[in-house]
């Protein structure tokens, strides 16, 4: 399979544009085009976010290895080992060095070394899949807390060997497309649930069956708009048993609560519905809120409406949309770090991860004022950490129109 970059999601003050495959609803059609290059706050941006968290891998002399630091901190004489890396932050890097190559001459170098360091640390679980962690114990970067996977990490992996396809085809050094299928088809094997068609934790739950883990998704995987495009390149249909089942999750919360605000981690009862995790469940007391994991969702699922025009991730859309401008009274810097369910806030400070998904999710449906303000707020935040500098990063790709999906 071939693919080409189509425009995702564009806004400018005045112009946006929305190409889309599967069909585009009479809204899509009044949008305008806008210019195929990368907004200046991009390009600045992305320069910024490469010097401070692009590194090196200083161990490994006979190949180059790159990877995403994500810590804040480096080995120090006194630690055995620091924590540098997970599998979602290298996710996320190979989807930008994809995103950035029209920019960026060095961004296949870059992806190439991103790719290295995946295989160099796999689970050992699905033979696939990437180790969630890596620390630095001072002569080498070593998995830690476990060698198994992240279900988020390994899905962003696999799209971007898709999108590194559509870019550079597969005939060099690197078979991008065959990675991805073999990635993919591991995390069907090892990552979902094949009774409720869900998205797992990780592959680390792929042996558990009597655990409450095994019937548990996390609202940040809901990873939608790749579902379909997963299901086309391996020619297999139960991703779109994952999709409807996703869906069916997502409406049954955007129903119940009528806020579009997602937990983080969502569990069946004993009567088989899902439902918010208790406290504590696998993270935090916050694991039944809208918090660190799943304020990723107005992004990861409102893109499946500006790309596919799917109208249950547009209802989802409205819904969030509604919500915020609502509480926040179409102020963004008033944008929480904690909901409930049902949108009571439950802290008092806002953060840029919580921010940024709002920039996609307020293109889908009549919400330019409040874009341009999200937007604005995004642009001008200021110094972040790698959470949510990498958020913004991909959230100004995508508000640039610079995705790569399939024809």
């Amino acid at each position: 399979m071939r693919f080409k970059k189509k425009t995702a999601v564009v806004v400018a003050l005045l112009t946006v544009i929305m190409v889309c495959f599967g069909g585009c609803d009479s809204e899509s059609d009044k949008m305008q085009e806008k210019t195929a290059d990368f907004s200046k706050n991009t390009t600045e941006f992305y320069e910024k976010w490469k010097d401070k968290y692009l590194l090196k891998n200083p161990y490994v002399t006979d190949e180059v290895q790159y990877y995403v630091w994500y810590s804040e901190e480096t080995y120090a004489q006194n630690n055995s080992e620091t924590a540098v890396t997970v599998s979602e932050a290298h996710g996320y890097g190979m989807l930008i060095a994809t995103s950035m190559a029209e920019y960026d001459s060095n961004a296949k170098e870059i992806f190439d070394g991103l790719y290295r360091y995946y295989r160099a640390h796999l689970s050992e679980i699905g033979p696939n899949l990437m180790a969630w962690q890596q620390s630095d114990n001072g002569t080498a970067i070593v998995n830690t807390s476990g060698a198994d996977s992240a279900a988020d990490g390994d899905m962003d992996i696999a799209y971007s060997l898709l999108m590194a396809d559509s870019i550079w085809g597969s005939n060099g050094d690197i078979n991008y497309r065959q990675s991805a299928v073999d990635i993919i088809n591991d995390i069907m094997t090892y990552e979902v649930n094949q009774t409720d068609w869900i998205i797992q934790l990780g592959d680390w739950v792929y042996s558990e069956q009597d655990s409450p883990y095994y019937s548990a998704t996390r609202a940040s995987d809901f990873i939608v708009q790749y579902m379909p495009v997963f299901a086309k390149v391996t020619n297999d249909q139960r991703w779109i048993n994952v999709y409807d089942s996703t869906y069916e999750i997502i409406n049954s919360f955007t129903a119940e609560y009528k806020t579009g605000i997602l937990p983080d981690f969502i569990v069946k009862d004993e009567t088989g519905k899902f439902v918010p995790a208790p406290a504590d469940f696998m993270e935090s007391e916050y694991d039944g809120c809208y918090y660190y994991n799943s304020c990723r969702t107005p992004w990861r699922i409102s893109m499946d409406y500006l790309i596919n025009g799917n109208q249950n991730a547009l209802a989802f859309a409205s819904a969030i949309n509604t919500f915020i401008i609502d509480s926040t009274n179409g102020d963004p810097w008033e944008i929480k770090a904690c909901y409930e369910p049902d949108g009571t806030p439950v802290e008092d400070y806002n953060d840029l991860c919580f921010t940024a998904p709002f920039m996609i999710s307020a293109l889908c449906g009549d919400n330019t004022q409040w874009h341009d303000a999200v937007r604005d707020t995004v642009v001008n935040y200021g110094d972040d950490i790698y959470y949510g500098d990498t958020i913004k990063m991909l959230c100004l790709i995508a508000d640039d129109g610079k995705w790569i999906v399939p024809e």
